[in-house]
């Protein structure tokens, strides 16, 4: 198995042996293109997150009810979460079944709907149906996105690649803020906030008709003219041959294998329990040491330094986000040079020491104006370590440590903890700050953010230049050496 793996094309071993044959992130064009026009999806998913703040002030403007009711505000701001919720749950069904593209053009008529329906909402009701939309048009593309590029990628530069569906993520919240600003004086201001939401996805449903299947995907269903008419855009014909070859090898094995997949089978088999529980823990961590709550007091944190004003907040806004995007775009090179693991270990060591100086200058924001800069400090601190590290780590493992056969599902499953995990934390965090105090809420996180450091040292392998497969093999010999250790045990216990 070890000597298949290391003669596999874009293996370490292969490369070494055929460096010439190696792909460099800017010499293939086809996939450069495929990812940007999949990456639409995670703009969308970056743009709706964004957008909602703004556009709310002007919704409550527009309909009193709104106005009046917290309890509305909140469901008009967490639909979107909970469609996404459904959207990401039975994206990863979608995939196995229809694939990848089919997937991201129905995610995509999906999110059209809903941003149609938000734009012309006559009351709040038909606001929410517009939301929930979006959201599971959302869910579906956090699933298809990442899977459909790292499927199509080089191993060499596949996390570089997987990435740049992040940095479109950042780009979108970047570019919602420039959305809100230009629409602040338009007559109906909000609906034009929601509505032009529609236009990228119109775009990246058109693009998308022109662009191929997954490869790995059409070897799955046994249409092999096909995948090797996808894989001749982005391989030369050495490497093309030796690719061709390798799938084909493997097609007839998976198609076995791949019979018959139900969600219970993810927890049956030891191997895929493991990449699943190591895939669903990033994703709730990612969530849980609290970016979204660090974006959200951004204009908090502004204030405490002296500044009063909404254009300066808002100002701070963009700044924040295009620091989220240039954090992202030095991820892009670190995720294949560095590596995931020691990415996401500098990044957490990074974020925890953040958390501790935003801890202590929100417990003494009342004594002097020192803390208030000493908050914005911690703020730019946060944004620049976890932007390149826990911001694309997580997403771009979620895209390669499953066997083929599971991506589809256990990508769905694991972007659902993610989704759930940020519904926890958006609907908990302000009911907690208020019982013990912002400062104290920072604190916990930086506890959480702690256990994250620890569960990525002790339980997520290096995944840097691998081949799937020689992904899959760590979590066979793993599962073997779980199972020798729990043999072990009971025998010493029958002995006993």
């Amino acid at each position: 198995m070890t000597t298949r793996m290391q003669s596999a094309p874009g293996s370490s071993g292969y490369l070494d042996v055929y460096p010439d044959r190696k792909i460099s992130f800017f010499k293939s064009p086809f996939i450069l293109g495929l990812t940007a026009v999949a990456g639409i999806g995670g703009m969308l998913f970056g743009y709706d997150t964004g957008v909602i703040s703004g556009a709310l002030l002007y919704i409550k403007d527009d309909f009193e009810t709104v106005k009046q009711s917290n309890f509305l505000q909140e469901t008009i701001v967490s639909m979107a979460i909970a469609g996404a919720i459904v959207g990401a749950a039975t994206g990863g069904w979608i995939n196995d079944v229809y694939g990848r593209k089919k997937a991201t053009l129905i995610a995509d008529v999906i999110f059209i709907l809903g941003a149609i329906g938000m734009a012309a909402a006559t009351d709040p009701t038909v606001l929410i149906l517009g939301r929930l939309l979006v959201g599971l048009g959302v869910g579906v593309a956090s699933v298809t996105a990442p899977v459909y590029i790292a499927e199509a990628s080089p191993s060499e530069i596949r996390g570089s690649l997987v990435s740049t569906n992040v940095l479109m993520i950042t780009g979108g919240q970047f570019l919602s803020y420039l959305v809100n600003l230009a629409f602040t004086r338009v007559r109906g201001t909000w609906r034009w906030m929601l509505g032009v939401s529609a236009v990228p996805a119109v775009v990246q449903f058109f693009l998308m008709l022109s662009l191929p299947e997954s490869p790995r995907w059409l070897f799955m269903k046994n249409r092999k003219n096909e995948a090797v008419d996808v894989l001749s855009k982005i391989y030369d014909i050495d490497r093309l041959e030796d690719e061709v070859d390798f799938l084909t090898a493997l097609s007839e094995q998976d198609r076995q294998r791949r019979k018959n997949i139900k969600f219970g089978d993810v927890f049956r088999s030891e191997e895929v329990r493991l990449a699943f529980l190591v895939g669903a823990g990033l994703q709730a961590f990612q969530q849980f040491i609290g970016i979204n709550t660090v974006m959200y007091y951004s204009p908090t944190i502004v204030q405490m330094a002296g500044f009063r004003s909404n254009e300066v907040a808002l100002l701070l806004s963009l700044i924040v986000a295009a620091m989220n995007a240039a954090g992202t775009i030095l991820g892009i090179y670190l995720i294949d040079h560095a590596g995931r693991k020691k990415l996401a270990l500098s990044s957490l060591g990074g974020v925890f020491a953040s958390l501790i100086i935003l801890s202590v200058s929100f417990l003494n924001q009342s004594s002097k104006e020192l803390y208030g800069w000493l908050a914005v400090l911690g703020l730019v601190l946060y944004i620049a370590f976890f932007a390149p590290g826990m911001g694309p780590v997580p997403w771009t493992m979620n895209s390669e440590i499953y066997p083929e056969e599971y991506r589809g599902i256990c990508g769905g499953m694991s972007a659902t903890v993610c989704w759930v995990s940020n519904l926890i934390v958006s609907q908990s965090f302000l009911s907690v700050a208020d019982a013990i105090g912002t400062g104290s809420t920072f604190l916990i996180l930086a506890a959480i953010t702690v256990f994250a450091f620890l569960f990525v040292l002790l339980y997520v392998p290096e995944t840097k230049g691998l081949t799937f497969d020689e992904v899959e093999l760590i979590w066979k010999e793993r599962a073997r050496g779980h199972n020798a250790d729990s043999q072990t045990l009971l025998a010493e216990g029958t002995q006993n």
